[in-house]
């Protein structure tokens, strides 16, 4: 457990990940204050100490509401930006479970479990869980659906103030139900127990945090008003002040009222992504490093674990292969270019700017060896691992 002003800090030698230090250290020697254009750090830091520092940062939760200005307001001067970013999964990390993807397509879906009968009908107005052993039944009204949809999507629902996640959820590769991972296990004791689980107020706080925006103001968790999805403001920080100044023609000013993750150094870049995917640290933080193939979840952390990374290279970071802005590439083919902007190919010699030697075996393709997919126990799909290496006989996958 992290102490509030005294974060235990795992730093990095050269030959992590294998080894990690565990210093406990104040956090004004070891974090530099975030206003809206951050200091630069050099070693990844746990999410809730990026949180508790002045300025901005993903799933803050500090601002009022009338600090947000709304997408719609973003749009008026960045509409292109808008426009492609409408089709990216993250502006559809959220939405009301009626009309979710895979209930709106799918409105009567059954599964079996144990004893468990369970069944998601959905109409325009709800979408309603119901479920029975043979003896008990119990039905719970859906509220969020959380996730795009290319994968699949888990559903959230809200019972005397408190959250589930529920214990099924809809799997594309599927197109059918079956169990929400991590919630495999014993068979749960009652249709209450069945149904989902519950979520303490801190995950919750978290999970909204992550696939909606503003869903805590004023540091009060408040998901009923929030916007769903992730939308400018999500990462950008909150936009009024920004476009008051922009409209008043007050540039320079306006310009200081904003965010551009773009601007960071390696290891903030990184890290402003994992607030969501999970830093370096916070996998070590939290017991996420003897997980096994569960861990090619958290992309930030299995990038920083790279041999590349440790070089230095500014061209390592998330937003070097992906748009957040853009739908997501799924070609391997397409990420070639990335990867030859370090590597030379087998014809050419390594050069101050190209310092990546040419693989022996191809140009093309690099990701399909380098950065190969695994499928995580429950998940119904696979994962590419962000961990680049030379592939090798023995273990394959490192952890």
């Amino acid at each position: 457990m992290v102490v509030p002003g005294h974060p235990r800090v795992f730093l990095r030698t050269k030959n992590a990940p294998k080894f990690a230090l565990a210093v406990t250290i104040c956090v004004s020697t070891c974090v530099r204050a975030l206003p809206q254009t951050s200091s630069p750090t050099e070693t990844s830091i746990v999410t809730e100490v990026r949180v508790k520092n002045p300025g901005w940062w993903p799933t803050k939760g500090e601002p009022a509401r009338e600090q947000y200005a709304g997408a719609e307001a973003c749009a008026k001067c960045h509409a292109s930006i808008a426009a492609s970013y409408r089709t990216a999964a993250m502006a559809h990390a959220a939405a009301p479970a009626p009309v979710s993807e895979g209930l709106r397509e799918h409105d009567r879906l059954y599964f079996q479990s144990g004893p468990f009968r369970y069944q998601i009908l959905t109409s325009s107005a709800r979408s309603l869980l119901s479920l029975s052993d043979g003896t008990s039944t119990l039905s719970q009204t859906l509220t969020w659906a959380f996730g795009e949809g290319r994968m699949g999507q888990t559903y959230v629902y809200e019972e005397k103030g408190n959250f589930y996640e529920a214990h099924v959820s809809f799997f594309t590769s599927l197109q059918a139900l079956e169990i929400t991972p991590g919630q495999h296990g014993p068979t749960p004791a009652s249709v209450e127990d069945a149904a989902g689980r519950r979520m303490d107020p801190s995950e919750a706080r978290r999970c909204f945090g992550c696939h909606t925006t503003a869903s805590t103001v004023n540091e009060h968790f408040d998901p009923g008003h929030a916007t769903l999805g992730v939308t400018c403001e999500a990462c950008h920080g909150p936009g009024a002040k920004h476009v008051a100044a922009m409209s008043a023609g007050m540039v320079h000013a306006g310009v200081k009222q904003i965010l551009n993750p773009g601007r960071f150094n390696p290891v903030d870049s990184v890290d402003f992504c994992g607030a969501c995917h999970r830093t370096w640290q916070d996998v070590v933080e939290n017991g996420g490093v003897g997980l096994g193939i569960l861990n090619v979840r958290f992309a930030a952390y299995r990038l920083e674990n790279s041999r590349c990374w440790m070089k230095g290279d500014a061209r390592i970071t998330c937003i070097a292969c992906h748009d957040p802005h853009k739908r997501i590439m799924t070609d391997a083919a397409s990420y070639d270019p990335v990867c030859l902007r370090c590597h030379v190919v087998s014809s050419a010699q390594e050069a101050p700017d190209h310092p990546g030697a040419a693989c022996p075996a191809a140009d093309t393709n690099c990701v399909t060896c380098h950065m190969p997919k695994y499928e995580p126990p429950g998940f119904h799909s696979t994962l590419r691992d962000h961990w680049i290496r030379v592939p090798r006989p023995g273990p394959s996958y490192p952890n």
